[in-house]
This record gives structure tokens, C-alpha cells and sequence, in this order.
């Protein structure tokens, strides 16, 4: 177990931003982690439970104590039917390499969700997606930790109250439950996801008819690589914004200015529909605009970048910026799927 105090987060968020926390540990078995809830007390608090920092914007130092999972492994569970694994998996494993284990093991399901940064647990948390598929499509159970009690607790997916970017980890559960494994329920046939995005076209241009999911694995990373900029060389948080839900009659005025064909969009009920803050963004002229040391994506607008130097409140700025923009512009609001802390 590793218990530092006054340390220097900078490393751990991939925005770069220079911050500190009161007190920094780090566990690796769910043990390690119940002895830490047995002796933290009022003075440790807040808590907050830090993955690899990938969907984090810090805004100053954290007078609390920071969590950190190094919780390790990969367990295999058969299903009686025969046709599904259940992946075990702890919170410390580094999502994408868990992704790329499933894929070269024949267990389907993940192959969409490449390449996004961050560990397992926080796939939990913030019910990661992309390209069609979230996390809670494939995920089976969480265990987790009560650090209020050090009791071990597992709730089934459905308990999680899973949304778009939601969950109760995120929301009403956030401080007092730490994750510790998942375990996701796996194909063992390979049924692609195409529809979403340039996936498909993407394939067809490389000549791919029938492919297979490490062709549709290489094709999302090439596509994910040559869109959004690469944290370790100019920081940031991924996607910063979630895509906005509007109304069918929202939708209706955007197209009548701007035409059926070129206003992006992805039904997800009769009477709404999800319009890509990207898109949005950038029709409000900020793509590959700074304010200050902070600045919008050149090549994907929904990315805001630390151009060097920047702090959390720059960050913060620049998004109040944007989120002003776009609500004056199209009248939609648009909330940042990254955690501001």
C-alpha cells in the first residue's frame, strides 16, 4: 500500500494540470482497501476516488484524500450455455489492454469501446461508450468497498442506475463506494457494430466486407488516433462534452436552418434526438480556437486541450466559454462528461 502525504497529482490527470491533494493512497487487494476504510476519519475527508485521471479536470488543490486502485487480474467464468464468458476483472487494469485481451480471446462485446484511456473501474463509474456501445451493455456485476464501513458489496448492473455517462458511482453512491472488480458478460460470437459513425465506411474503404473484430478493433483506433490528440503531448480529457438530447422539435428548427442532410444526429427514442456537441461547437467557430493557454481541438471540437501551462480554471473558462456559445446559438445546453473537481 502506498500512503503519501501532500502529493503532487499532476502525473495523475491527463490534463496535466499541476495540483495537490492532502493525502494520496494507493491499494492493491480488496483487503488493502478495507484496512484504509478502517482508518481514515473525519480529517481524511472528501474522498475521492481516482482512476487514471483521463476524465478529470482539476481546478485547484483536492483538500482530501485521493483513492487509487492498483487492484490487478483477469479471471474467466464459463456460462452454462455455452455461448458467453464472464470476464473478471480488477479495477486497477487498464481498460484498453483488458479490451484487447477480450478481442484475442474470442469474447465479444468491448471491441467499440478501444482505445479509450483510463482503468477498468472507471468504466463502471462513468459508464464509458463509443460508437454505439456503453459499458453497461456488457456489464454483468460490481463489487466495490462501503469505505464508510469496509464491508465488500456486489450489485448487479441494473442496480447501478446506468444512463448515458451515469451511474450511482457517479451520482448519490460518489465517496462511498470504491470500485474493486467488474465483471462483464461476453459473447463468444462476433455479431459487428457498424451503424455508428464512419465504422462502416471506414471498412468499405480498406475493402473490408466481413470483418472481424480485430479489424473492427484496428479501425476504430486508427479513426479514435487521427482525431483526437494524444494527452501525453498536449493534455486533455477526451471528450469534454456529453452529446446533447433534444427534443424531436429542437432537431426540427436546427434542420430548417441548416438542412436534413448536414445536421448530424442519432435517434434514441421517438421524440428525441442526440446531436453531436462536437458539431455544435464547432458551427459556434471555436474548433481550433484558444482562450488564454486553453484551447478547442483543431481536429475534434468536442476535445478541449492544455496548450501548455494552463490551469483547471483555464480549462473551466474556456468551457463556460463554449457552453455560452452554443446556448446562445442553437438555445441547447451542454453539460461536460468530465468530472470538475
Amino acid at each position: 500500500m502506498k500512503d503519501v502525504r501532500d502529493y503532487d497529482l499532476t502525473a495523475n490527470n491527463t490534463f496535466g494540470i499541476k495540483a495537490r491533494c492532502r493525502r494520496f493512497i494507493e491499494f492493491d487487494t480488496v483487503d488493502g482497501l478495507r484496512d484504509v476504510s478502517a482508518m481514515l476519519t473525519d480529517a481524511d475527508r472528501p474522498l475521492l476516488v481516482l482512476g487514471g485521471g483521463s476524465n478529470l479536470l482539476l481546478t485547484k488543490d483536492y483538500a482530501g484524500t485521493v483513492l487509487h486502485s492498483a487492484i490487478h487480474g483477469i479471471s474467466v467464468n464459463e456460462t452454462t450455455d455455452g455461448g458467453w464468458v464472464e470476464v473478471r476483472a480488477g479495477s486497477g487494469e487498464t481498460w484498453d489492454e483488458f479490451v484487447e485481451l477480450c478481442v484475442s480471446n474470442g469474447w465479444y462485446g468491448a471491441e467499440n469501446l478501444s482505445l479509450i484511456p483510463g482503468d477498468v473501474g472507471a468504466s463502471a463509474v462513468q459508464n464509458i461508450g463509443a460508437y454505439g456501445v456503453e459499458a453497461k451493455d456488457i456489464i454483468h456485476k460490481v463489487e466495490a468497498v462501503d469505505v464508510s464501513s469496509g464491508s465488500v458489496v456486489t450489485f448487479a448492473a441494473e442496480e447501478c442506475g446506468y444512463g448515458y455517462r451515469q451511474s450511482r458511482f457517479k451520482n448519490e453512491w460518489k465517496g462511498r463506494y470504491v470500485i474493486t472488480y467488474v465483471t462483464y458478460r461476453l459473447s463468444k460470437t462476433f455479431v459487428p457494430r457498424l451503424d455508428y459513425g464512419n465504422i462502416r465506411a471506414e471498412l468499405e474503404r480498406r475493402d473490408i466486407v466481413v470483418p472481424t473484430a480485430e479489424q473492427v478493433r484496428r479501425v476504430i483506433i486508427d479513426m479514435r488516433q487521427a482525431k483526437l490528440p494524444d494527452y501525453t503531448k498536449e493534455g486533455n480529457a477526451g471528450s469534454f462534452f456529453m452529446n446533447p438530447v433534444v427534443t424531436r422539435e429542437k432537431y426540427e428548427e436546427i434542420v430548417a436552418e441548416y438542412g436534413a442532410g448536414y445536421v448530424p444526429h442519432y435517434a434514441t427514442d421517438n421524440g428525441h434526438e442526440k446531436i453531436p456537441a462536437g458539431w455544435l461547437i464547432e458551427k459556434c467557430g471555436w474548433k481550433g480556437r484558444s482562450l488564454g493557454r486553453a484551447g478547442v481541438h483543431s481536429r475534434q471540437a468536442l476535445v478541449l486541450v492544455n496548450r501548455g501551462g494552463a490551469t483547471g480554471n483555464d480549462i473551466l473558462a474556456l468551457c463556460e466559454a463554449v457552453r455560452s456559445d452554443v446556448k446562445a446559438r442553437f438555445g441547447i445546453e451542454m453539460n461536460p462528461e468530465v468530472n470538475i473537481v
